[in-house]
């Protein structure tokens, strides 16, 4: 559902934000999974969750001049940015996009692509007979996300108490089943009928000392992990989190010499059956 509320445009802009702000952050890890996943080159790509286009671009450079990719997105706000910027880098005749909910019908014939790629779309895994039908057989489907974090070197209770909460534990809410969490996601490509399937996992380390654009990419980083946290913790674990993620405080985290934290990305994959 798209948002028409009043706040829809702060929001889409702020987002925008994070986005582009984040991107040096994941271009690495994004580039050794592409390495490890060894798509093939001048293929039919699909982007499913394409957001603001910046994996897009970044998939059309990794499959060779001859490849073509396609984003598709719910948001035509997003659309509408990463045309742009694929037109002002001249990639308009190799990426394209198409607005679009995965779980609706698709714009495009059966088996259209040789490969799907969905990152970062954990609320919604992109998991639908509309997308195994777009995807030729032999084809892989292949679902990146976010999988934990160590953020807080040397506040472990804190951190752990931040990741119990709602926003925490997001996409995965406090009263859902078990089977529905992210990381068993591999029996779900399972009874798709995805072959040969797998988990690969990769992990970025942050650490001192940070340039401007990671240090300002995970502020950002800071600011959307634990979102509207502070009604589920106590006032003493609110001072501190405040003292810790905010930039203008004298002990925020970032600011610490030797300061080391990591994430991870989980990549789960699987074939269809020829």
């Amino acid at each position: 559902m798209r948002d028409q509320d009043d706040d829809a445009q702060p929001a889409t802009s702020t987002y925008l934000r994070y986005l582009e702000e984040t991107d040096s952050l994941r271009e690495q890890t994004n580039l050794d999974i592409l390495a490890a996943l060894d798509l093939p080159t001048d293929s039919n790509e699909l982007d499913v969750g394409c957001g603001v286009g910046t994996q897009a671009l970044m998939l059309a450079a990794a499959i060779g001049p001859q490849g073509r990719v396609t984003g598709l997105d719910i948001k035509p706000e997003f659309l509408e940015h990463a045309r742009a910027v694929t037109t002002a880098k001249g990639m308009s005749d190799r990426v394209t996009f198409e607005e679009g909910d995965f779980s609706d019908r698709l714009p495009f014939d059966d088996g259209a692509f040789d490969w799907v790629w969905s990152s970062d779309c954990l609320g919604y895994f992109p998991l639908s007979e509309e997308v195994m039908r777009v995807i030729r057989p032999g084809g892989s489907l292949n679902v990146l996300f976010w999988s934990s974090e160590q953020l807080l070197p040397g506040y472990p209770r804190l951190e752990s108490r931040l990741k119990a909460t709602s926003g925490g534990l997001a996409p995965f809410g406090l009263q859902s089943k078990p089977d529905t969490h992210p990381l068993r996601a591999l029996t779900g490509l399972r009874e798709a009928g995805l072959t040969d399937t797998k988990v690969l996992t990769f992990v970025t380390s942050v650490y001192a000392p940070l340039s401007p654009e990671i240090r300002r990419a995970m502020t950002d980083i800071l600011e959307m992990r634990w979102p509207d946290v502070e009604p589920e913790l106590s006032q003493e674990d609110v001072e501190l989190y405040r003292r810790l993620t905010d930039p203008a405080s004298p002990d925020f985290i970032l600011n610490l010499p030797g300061y080391y934290g990591f994430f991870t990305v989980s990549v789960f994959r699987g074939w269809v059956r020829t």
